[in-house]
């Protein structure tokens, strides 16, 4: 299995895209953080801290985590060599794993540059050093488990269509719905009492939980349930695909 998952992660990294999305992500953010004018520009804030990156990563992730993840088992499929990688002596499981292990080590390289933010932030307090390192650490674990959450959604949508825009849009539209769709509906007034349960579905909602540095069992919980639980929805598909 890590010779596949060795494998997944050279394919990042030895193709365009890899790095595409980790420069994307860093512009992006960067951009908001310190380039665009406005209430999210850290120097117009007047306060130096990191709300802008964790409030920005998200929506740039919900774009760029189906971007990377589209090709997970579309191009398999496409090209036909899915039916090769399964007579390797692996479980479905562990196939998935590995591809899943790959995306996630991609996202986790995309973090690790913007801890240069951290340490600019750092120096720009007043005085300076005055950070809240354990929101700074729960808003890092919160965006990790969010984008693992995206890329549980990516693969599971590469393996329901072999045309990579097809998963790109559906993994768009269900990270979209996950993160905000959720709390949208929960806001209507006919579900009555259901609106806080529907509510803590809600990718959103653990994740703004986290950010506040409040590291909760429950919150962790969720996500590795919304990951595994997307992982087992992929099985189904690709054992429903060898069946037929």
């Amino acid at each position: 299995m890590w010779a596949l998952v060795r494998k997944e992660i050279n394919s990042f990294l030895s193709s365009v895209i890899g790095y595409v999305a980790i420069i994307v992500f860093l512009l992006l953010t960067g951009l908001f953080m310190w380039g665009f004018e406005g209430s999210l520009n850290v120097l117009d804030q007047g306060y130096a801290n990191l709300d802008t990156l964790f409030y920005v990563a998200p929506w740039v992730f919900m774009f760029l985590v189906p971007a990377v993840t589209m090709r997970s088992f579309s191009e398999e499929k496409r090209t036909g060599t899915i039916e090769l990688l399964f007579t390797r002596p692996l479980t479905d499981l562990q196939i998935i794993g590995a591809k899943y292990a790959g995306a996630v080590v991609l996202i986790l390289l995309s973090l690790i540059p913007t801890l240069i933010y951290v340490a600019y932030i750092y120096v720009l307090g007043n005085p300076a050093g005055n950070l809240d390192v354990g929101g700074t650490v729960g808003s890092y674990l919160g965006l990790f488990f969010l984008a693992a959450g995206f890329a549980s959604i990516g693969v599971f949508a590469s393996a329901i269509s072999e045309n990579q825009v097809v998963a790109f849009i559906l993994a768009l539209f269900l990270c979209f719905f996950c993160y905000s769709g959720l709390n949208q509906i929960a806001s209507f007034e006919w579900f009555g009492g259901l609106d806080l349960f529907i509510r803590r579905l809600s990718i959103a909602e653990h994740y703004d939980s986290m950010s506040r540095g409040v590291i909760d069992t429950r919150d962790v919980v969720y996500f590795i349930s919304l990951s595994g639980i997307f992982v087992l929805f992929t099985k189904t598909v690709l054992q429903s695909r060898k069946l037929s």
